[in-house]
Formats: C-alpha cells, structure tokens, sequence
C-alpha cells in the first residue's frame, strides 16, 4: 500500500464507497456523475473509503478494472471548528466550505444565542443532509478523508470531543495558531459571560464583526493553511 498522492486523483471524478474490495456507488453518486458531470459509464473514475484509502477504477454502478489501492496519510493536528448554526442555507455552505479546506471535524452548536436550534425528532434528518453536503463537497474537492460531524452540543461539550485545547472566536483575541486546533465560532449576538468563564484561549479574526460562515470559513482555512503547509503565523 503506497502512501503517495497520485496525479490520477486529482484529473477524475471521485465517489465514496463502503467497501474497496467490492464497490457500488450509491445510486445518488452515480446519478450525480452521469447526469450532472456527464461522466460515461466506462470512464476512468477514482473511489475512495472516506478513511484515506483510494483505488482508480471504470464508472458503473459496480466499478470495475480496480488498480492499486493507495493511502494518503491525514496530516496533524486535527483540525476541529465548531459553529453555531446560523439561519437558511448559511450552515450548509459552512459545512460545504469547512469540507473543501481539509477541516477533519465540524462540531454544529447550540449556543446560548443561537437562532437556529435542531429539536430532538429533526436531529437525524437534518444530520443526514449535512453529511450528504459534507460527502458531496469532499467528492468535488478530491477529499480521500471525510470529516467527522458532531452535533449539535452545547459549547462546553466540544472539549470533550477533541484532544489537545480549544479557543473561542472572540473580538480582541490572539491570532488563530496551530497550538490550539479547536476554534469555536459563537452566533452573531456573541458569547455569554457564562459561556466565556474559564475560556482559557480566545482568538480574534481582524477588525470588522464577521458573520457566523465568514468567521467559520476564516478559522478553518487559517487553520489548514498552517497545518498544510501554505501558511505561516505572522506571514
């Protein structure tokens, strides 16, 4: 099993399935490629495990002619952002854009403050259609790791979920650095003072007041950026 990014992932379309050694394709995956992307059946394709293992193949709703399988190592710290949902088709596009910079795990927030709440009998569907977004997003940006989806929980849940610190997004914070790779980005009215009590880390994103995706979609791709390897604090 190789551990290299092969040129071949990045020129075909991907699509995620439950087992490398025996792939289908989910009926919605295949009627995206063929309809949408007007791929053929019979075209180079890649699949993927969605735990960093891919093979290349020929589209079908069974592809065929598999070749090696290869691996891409996930790259640390892992990178958590958490948001409060925010109102309409605000929090699928977070959860879009957050899926397309590498974020590993997107936790969704009840916040004090927070508009948009999920009751307990809507919790799973609506969870079922961030995941598709999520899945969907990953298959457009040649993504092998699917991020993990939590959620919703209150924000002194999420220390719970990660290793390592985690920070609030907060006016008047330090800057947003690798050190601590869990950022929590509150709703638009902001954190209580019971929310910030023993808030150890805390980092700002610039001058203006940013709205929950801006601030979201800021903190992960500062955040990949730096563990990726095209940033550097301070630069």
């Amino acid at each position: 099993m190789t551990t290299v990014v092969d040129p071949e992932l990045r020129s075909g379309p991907l699509a995620f399935v439950g087992d490398l050694d025996a792939p289908r394709l989910d009926a919605n995956d295949l009627h995206h490629l063929t309809r949408v992307l007007r791929v053929r059946l019979g075209d180079p394709m890649c699949v993927s495990d969605g735990r960093g293992h891919w093979r290349t193949a020929r589209l079908g709703e069974r592809p065929d002619d598999l070749g090696e399988v290869h691996e891409v190592l996930r790259p640390g710290p892992l990178v958590t952002v958490a948001v409060s949902m925010a109102k309409g088709s605000r929090t699928e596009l977070v959860v879009q854009k957050l899926t397309e910079l590498g974020v590993d795990r997107i936790v969704l927030l009840h916040a004090a403050r927070s508009v948009v709440r999920w009751d307990g009998a809507d919790i799973p569907r609506r969870h079922d259609r961030m995941a598709r977004v999520m899945r969907e997003s990953a298959m457009q940006s040649r993504q092998v790791w699917l991020p993990e989806l939590c959620g919703p929980v209150a924000p002194g849940a999420v220390a719970a979920l990660v290793d390592g610190p985690v920070a609030f997004a907060e006016p008047g914070g330090g800057s947003v650095d690798l050190a601590v790779p869990t950022v929590l980005v509150g709703p638009e009215g902001g954190w209580t003072d019971d929310e910030l009590e023993g808030v150890i880390h805390t980092v700002g994103l610039g001058r203006s007041i940013l709205r929950i995706e801006t601030a979201a979609i800021t903190v992960g791709a500062l955040l990949c950026a730096q563990r990726d390897g095209w940033a550097v604090p301070g630069h």
